[in-house]
C-alpha cells in the first residue's frame, strides 16, 4: 500500500477524523496547562486528580447523567480541596494529594462494586474510547478546550509570575492564592478532556510528557510551550494513525509515541544528549 493511501484511508473514516480533531484539541489544551504543570513541579497532582474524576463518573452512570459533568464536579472538586488542605492544614502538597488521591479513588471503587453486571462504558474510562467519541462529546470536548485556553491566554502574564515568583507575586498585590485555586480548577478540567482519549490509568502522561520533552530542548517559557503544543498534538495525530494501521489501543499508542519522542529528546537534545556531550568535549580547560 502506497504511503499516500496509508494516510488518506483513515480519514474516509469519520469516526477517524473525529478522533483526529479530538486528540489534537487534547494534546494541545494538556501541553499548555501541563507547561505550568511541569515548570510548578505538580507531575503527581494530574495523576491524583484523574483518578480523583473516578468516582464522578461512576456516579454520572448511577444517575444516567453526561459522564463528563459527573468527571469534572469530582476532578474539581477534589483539585480545590487538595489546595484547601495544603494550605490550612499546614502540611506539604504531595501529601495532601495522596491522602485525597486515595480516598476519592477509593471511594469511586467502592460506588462501582455497588453496580451490578459487568459495565464495559465505565471501564473505557480507566484506557480511553477516542475512536469511538461521539459528535456530541467532540462537541462537549472543544467547548471545555475553548474554556481553559481563553483562561490561559487572558490570565497569561500573571499565571506566568505566580509560577516563576509567587512571594514576589503576592508582595506585587497579585491573588496567588485565587490563582492557585483557578490553576487546579484548569488541571481539573484538562484532566477531564483527557480522560476520553488516554483513559484515567494514562492522562498524567499527556499532561507530562509533552511539556517535559521540551524543557528537555529549551529554556525559554514561550518556546517551551510551542514545541510542547508541537509534541502533543504530533503524538495524538502519530499514535492514532499507529494504531489504526496496527489495530492497537489508541491512547496506549499515543503515550508511547511521546515516550519515545521523549527519549530522543534526552538522547539527541541540546542539553541532555550527543550534542550537548561533544559541545563540553571540545572545551578547552582553562589552566
Amino acid at each position: 500500500m502506497e504511503i499516500g493511501q496509508l494516510i488518506l484511508d483513515p480519514l474516509s473514516h469519520g469516526f477517524f477524523v473525529r478522533a483526529l480533531v479530538a486528540g489534537a484539541l487534547v494534546g494541545a489544551v494538556c501541553a499548555v496547562v501541563g507547561t505550568y504543570v511541569v515548570l510548578k513541579g505538580l507531575a503527581f497532582i494530574g495523576d491524583a486528580i484523574s483518578h480523583a474524576a473516578f468516582p464522578g463518573v461512576v456516579a454520572a452512570f448511577i444517575v444516567q447523567g453526561p459522564y463528563l459533568i459527573g468527571a469534572a464536579i469530582a476532578a474539581v472538586a477534589t483539585a480545590v480541596g487538595i489546595g484547601y488542605v495544603t494550605r490550612r492544614a499546614g502540611i506539604r502538597a504531595d501529601t495532601a494529594i495522596g491522602v485525597l488521591f486515595a480516598g476519592t479513588f477509593a471511594l469511586g471503587i467502592l460506588m462501582f462494586s455497588t453496580i451490578r453486571g459487568y459495565v464495559g462504558d465505565l471501564f473505557s474510562f480507566l484506557f480511553g474510547y477516542l475512536l469511538a467519541i461521539s459528535v456530541e462529546e467532540l462537541i462537549g470536548l472543544a467547548i471545555l478546550s475553548a474554556i481553559v485556553l481563553a483562561v490561559v491566554v487572558v490570565l497569561w502574564k500573571e499565571l506566568l509570575y505566580s509560577t516563576f515568583d509567587p512571594l514576589g507575586a503576592a508582595a506585587s498585590g497579585l491573588p496567588v492564592e485565587r490563582l492557585d485555586y483557578l490553576f487546579l480548577g484548569l488541571i481539573a478540567i484538562t484532566i477531564v478532556i483527557s480522560l476520553q482519549a488516554v483513559g484515567i490509568i494514562l492522562v498524567v502522561a499527556m499532561l507530562v510528557t509533552p511539556a517535559a520533552t521540551a524543557q528537555l530542548v529549551t529554556v525559554r517559557f514561550a518556546s517551551l510551550m510551542g514545541l510542547a503544543i508541537v509534541v502533543g498534538v504530533g503524538s495524538a495525530i502519530g499514535g492514532l494513525y499507529l494504531s489504526y494501521w496496527l489495530d492497537v489501543a489508541s491512547g496506549a499508542t499515543i503515550v508511547l509515541v511521546q515516550t519515545v519522542m521523549f527519549l530522543v529528546a534526552l538522547a539527541l537534545g541540546p542539553r541532555t544528549g550527543l550534542a550537548a556531550r561533544r559541545a563540553r568535549g571540545r572545551r578547552v580547560p582553562v589552566g
